[in-house]
């Protein structure tokens, strides 16, 4: 039963993941640099663990591409989708292994999993370059720390008010 419920909810990230960035989208100046897709597999990481938060972090970009053709296959959608299974790996496998001290937990996973998540993308973007894709360095730290300052704010703030309010309500899985 606790399989079928992981199942259900990370289908519903996914969902949400798809979505939001039509919302986001209707105004472009800071759609994009509020990092809609980021947000569900973060707290999908939280409430139903590293393998389905990882999954949900790796098909996102990649359907939401091929669906929809934002992001755009291959320069962003293929580093965003490592990032993003990063994102979910790395928040459900520290919010599993850390004491239960629910706050400081949830942020010490959030903050490792949003580090952690860039490097992996930096080194997905520089295996790109190796093949031909060309990032420079300014373009690197302009996109991971630069233009997504506002997105990763939206993180530090939603996400652990989010996490909170799931556990309160009994709706995660993450054990």
């Amino acid at each position: 039963m606790k399989s079928i419920k992981k199942m259900i909810l990370a289908a519903m990230f996914l969902a949400i993941a798809l979505y939001l960035p039509f919302l986001t989208g209707q105004i472009p100046q800071i759609g994009s640099m509020l990092l809609p897709m980021h947000l569900p597999v973060l707290i999908a990481g939280f409430v139903c663990g590293w393998p389905y938060g990882l999954a949900v972090g790796f098909i996102a970009p990649l359907l939401r591409s091929v669906a929809f053709g934002s992001p755009p296959f291959p320069i962003v959608a293929v580093p965003m989708a490592f990032e993003l299974a990063a994102y979910g790996l790395l928040t459900g496998l520290l919010y599993q292994s850390l004491p239960k001290k629910r706050l400081s937990s949830i942020y010490i996973s959030l903050l490792g999993a949003m580090l952690g998540g860039r490097i992996v993308w930096g080194l997905v973007r520089y295996a790109m370059l190796l093949s031909g894709t060309p990032i420079t360095w300014q373009a690197f730290v302009s996109a991971v720390f630069v233009t997504s300052l506002p997105g990763i704010i939206l993180q530090i703030v939603l996400v652990p008010l989010i996490v909170l309010a799931l556990e309160r309500a009994g709706l995660t899985v993450n054990v």
